[in-house]
């Protein structure tokens, strides 16, 4: 029995119209690079942004300083903060019914992120979400040691919703990075989304219990018995 459900944030539940991996191909190629928007997504896809941009940096065979991924990750923040506050950010279809109807079921909502924590309640604000009403509780990057795919995001949010289990849990997310958190904190279902970063066949390489095209289609997916 799933009592918990731990969304990852954009192009999961927000639409910000890939904004974040636009914004760190940017910042990375005005340091003097040329990567495809392809490969910042394949790379840098559900993780903490200076892990990001560090796995897009190695794509080139060829060593990078801490210094120069700092620079890198200071100019991505500036850029994405003007960026934000231009953008019209709006809930991905159905999110919030969605929230509601697993709220009303008496299953735990949680939005996680490999945003910081200020990126990601400037988010939910715009959007208008409040913690406490439409979702239970915020898991930021900047929240635990260690960001995606280890298991700390989803053990946290399991702490503040009062879950014992990672098998009552169950995580959705539109990257294999994602996926693959779920299946490190053992997490009982794990879903891909196609709404975001990846497409059903990347995010089949992860093996998720099942891949969703729309939140709508996650009601009936928590309600189907998983595969041993």
């Amino acid at each position: 029995m799933i009592e918990l459900v731990v969304f990852d944030m954009a192009g999961t539940t927000v639409d910000e119209d890939n904004v974040v991996y636009k914004t760190v191909r940017a910042a990375i190629n005005a340091a003097g690079y040329a990567f495809t928007q392809d490969q910042v997504q394949a790379a840098g896809a559900g993780k903490e942004k200076s892990q990001a941009i560090r796995d897009v940096l190695a794509l080139d065979g060829n060593p990078h300083s801490d210094e120069e991924v700092a620079a890198i990750f200071s100019d991505f923040k500036q850029r994405l903060a003007q960026a934000y506050t231009d953008l019209d950010v709006r809930e991905q279809p159905g999110a919030t019914d969605v929230f509601a109807a697993l709220r009303d079921r008496g299953i735990k909502v949680v939005l996680n992120t490999g945003y910081d924590r200020a990126t990601a309640e400037g988010l939910i604000k715009k959007i208008g979400w409040t913690v406490g009403e439409q979702v239970d509780a915020l898991v930021t990057a900047s929240d635990v040691s260690n960001g995606r795919p280890a298991p700390d995001m989803i053990q946290k949010a399991m702490q503040l919703t009062g879950v014992a289990s990672p098998q009552a849990v169950a995580k959705v997310g539109d990257s294999g990075i994602d996926i693959e958190e779920g299946q490190n904190a053992d997490c009982g279902m794990t879903f891909g989304i196609t709404t975001g970063a990846q497409n059903e066949a990347l995010l089949q390489q992860s093996k998720p219990t099942a891949i969703l095209h729309s939140l709508s289609e996650l009601l009936d997916a928590l309600a189907q018995p998983v595969s041993p």
